[in-house]
């Protein structure tokens, strides 16, 4: 009998017993409603988890929401609740009719582990069959599964906004698959990046507010409409990587929140069980059946949608007790310290079980404290996460180009810092939508200067960010300098790319993808203090900086230099390792990006002269705010 087939015919003990001892990682197997035959009838099995209910009934349409006529029956004493409802279809909205035990309190839930939600606040019985069409990327996945050593920039998209329709209507996955895809293709990124796609009442908290787990957000479709979006991509050599969400989750009735009449996913005292920032609620992570859930949730989306990656949000929140707290609004752990112990194991059991089944994967962490080893394996003591954004860095650097460059010598070390820290973590260097709301502003609007310095600070900003050691990740907008603040309620601004400003650093991006993934030297030691060496860093006056990055093989090197100041600089010298024709293989001020043209007729022989400690150098022409790339290929 298959996996499958066990399932429709009823819990197993031992299913039940992984599930209450919190190693049962694939609950989407037997909980929700799973369309079944008993004695010849097609219909669905139901099964949720109420350990504190005393009656639990599934109502719908197929009984006029009648609380009385399909009650389920307790398993044993693991808190389960299962029963076959015959005539129940494929496409019919249902809910949990929950009586509690406390106090007679009865209440309609959403069902946690539904497939399909609606908008509203009932779940849908969902099929997930789908014919994938992705064999080839999912092979050459496993061939190439260490990321690390490859080339990896990221777009960042929220689906809603993106691209609408002429009456403002978002596009749906299956309207989204083709723009998308050729847009992200032509750029060059390697990965899209959604914001959470799982269902969530306020389309305004972006799907960080969180009702639905197992579900793609039914505003733009099934889920087949978002497998076939996925699987686009991928046909494409694109990878995807969803936003998730295991910090906080939403109040609202039909969801997680009190779900028995008890509190079952959340934490019963408010200082460990609210999150004062976004007023929702925190998950219990030392109870074993939440520990299953979650982590069930996560494997989810790697087996039924074949993503690649998972971003986890807002770690920092659940690894500390005291987080945006007050001294008297937090309970101290075991030790009296302010580490929230129980976060702490599930984030490693997380990434313990992902990698361990989905070794080709990725799991990215947004934690924004110095916590030592974030995306250090577990068995070295640290969290397990593959990757880390570094947030320390996108602060910097933002801090810095806002300045007008006059100045910017006085705050040099903002641009030389994180060299202290960059092989700390396995980082991605994100420039995100966090930094685009909330009356922040866009990137081109946090650039100094009149409109041309915006736009040349802009395009410097990008070629420092691709020439730095760390994996590259862009929200939408930015790569083409919209100007506005990201709106969810509106499209991009697409009709700025007639401008030949916007279309020029638009153009820039996409070089500078292009160049990222074909020279070795930009990616392959991204996290590997052998793969960056400073040529001169301490140029404070003229606010100038050197460097070179380096490939597995001697040959594979390439030298940047920066200049963060308007003024031009002839007859420029820096240090290089060999003798012979340096290629100006990238310019950030060549007109074709918007630039004045100034270069250096697309490469410079190196001289004897030995300079910053190495034994040639070159004399380069420096643009205004610009960033030149310089290879011996």
């Amino acid at each position: 009998m298959s996996q499958t087939e066990k399932i429709l015919d009823g819990l197993s003990d031992f299913d039940l017993h992984l599930f209450n001892e919190g190693s049962h990682f694939r609950l989407y197997d037997i909980l929700g409603a799973h369309p079944a035959v008993e004695n010849n009838i097609s219909g669905v099995r139901f099964a949720v988890w109420a350990p504190n209910a005393e009656k639990v009934s599934v109502v719908g349409g197929f009984n006029n929401w009648n609380t009385s006529a399909h009650f389920l029956t307790p398993l044993k004493q693991s808190g389960i609740w299962c029963g076959f409802i015959p005539k129940v279809k494929v496409g019919d909205i249902y809910k949990y009719h929950i009586r509690s035990h406390v106090e007679g309190y009865e209440i309609q839930k959403a069902d946690p582990v539904s497939f399909g939600n609606e908008m509203s606040s009932g779940s849908i019985v969902q099929k997930l069959d789908y014919s994938w069409d992705d064999e080839r990327w999912m092979s050459k996945r496993k061939k190439f599964n260490d990321i690390k050593k490859e080339p990896l920039s990221i777009y960042e998209v929220h689906l809603g906004s993106w691209q609408k329709h002429d009456d403002f209507r978002s596009l749906s996955y299956r309207e989204l698959a083709k723009p998308l895809t050729d847009y992200i293709h032509k750029m060059g990124f390697t990965h899209v990046e959604f914001l959470p796609v799982m269902e969530h009442p306020f389309y305004g908290s972006w799907g960080y507010q969180t009702t639905g787990y197992f579900a793609p957000t039914h505003r733009y479709g099934t889920p087949q409409d978002f497998m076939f979006l996925i699987d686009t991509l991928h046909q494409n050599d694109i990878g995807v990587i969803l936003d998730w969400v295991p910090s906080h989750f939403a109040v609202d009735d039909h969801g997680l929140s009190f779900f028995d009449g008890t509190h079952l996913y959340e934490h019963k005292d408010l200082k460990k069980g609210w999150h004062p920032d976004w007023g929702s609620f925190i998950f219990n992570y030392g109870r074993n059946e939440v520990l299953s859930f979650l982590i069930s949730n996560a494997l989810f989306w790697f087996d039924r949608y074949h993503i690649d990656g998972l971003r986890v949000d807002a770690v920092a929140s659940m690894l500390y007790l005291d987080y945006s707290r007050k001294d008297d609004e937090w309970i101290p752990n075991e030790s009296g310290g302010n580490e929230n112990l129980e976060a702490i194991n599930f984030l490693k059991k997380l990434n313990e079980e992902i990698y361990n089944r989905f070794p080709d994967v990725q799991t990215i962490a947004e934690e924004s404290t110095a916590w030592p080893g974030v995306s250090k394996p577990t068995y070295l003591g640290g969290l397990g996460f593959g990757l880390k954004w570094d947030m320390g860095w996108m602060h910097d650097l933002l801090s810095y180009m806002g300045k007008d460059p006059i100045h910017r010598k006085h705050h040099h070390a903002q641009l030389t810092f994180r060299s202290l820290y960059a092989f700390s973590e396995n980082f991605v260097l994100s420039l995100s939508h966090d930094e685009m709301v909330h009356g922040k502003g866009s990137l081109i609007n946090k650039m100094s200067g009149d409109s041309w310095q915006k736009f040349a600070n802009l395009r410097l900003l990008f070629g420092c960010m691709f020439a730095q050691p760390g994996k590259k990740l862009i929200f939408m907008g930015g790569e083409f300098g919209q100007w506005k603040e990201w709106d969810h309620d509106s499209s991009l601004d697409w009709e700025l790319l007639n401008r030949e400003s916007h279309s020029g650093l638009q153009k820039w991006v996409g070089d500078l993808n292009k160049i990222y993934r074909s020279y070795p030297a930009l990616y392959c030691r991204d996290l590997d203090e052998q793969g960056f060496e400073w040529i001169d860093c301490e140029n404070v006056e003229e606010s100038v900086l050197a460097f070179i990055r380096k490939g597995d093989k001697e040959s594979e090197q390439m030298v940047i230099v920066l200049n963060f100041t308007p003024t031009p600089r002839f007859n420029y010298e820096i240090g290089v390792p060999e003798s012979g024709l340096w290629n100006e293989v990238l310019n950030s001020d060549a007109k074709d990006y918007g630039g004045s043209g100034i270069g250096n007729m697309g490469g410079v022989t190196a001289s004897p002269k030995p300079r910053h400690d190495k034994p040639f150098s070159l004399k380069l022409n420096l643009p205004p705010l610009s960033a030149i790339f310089l290879s011996k290929d």
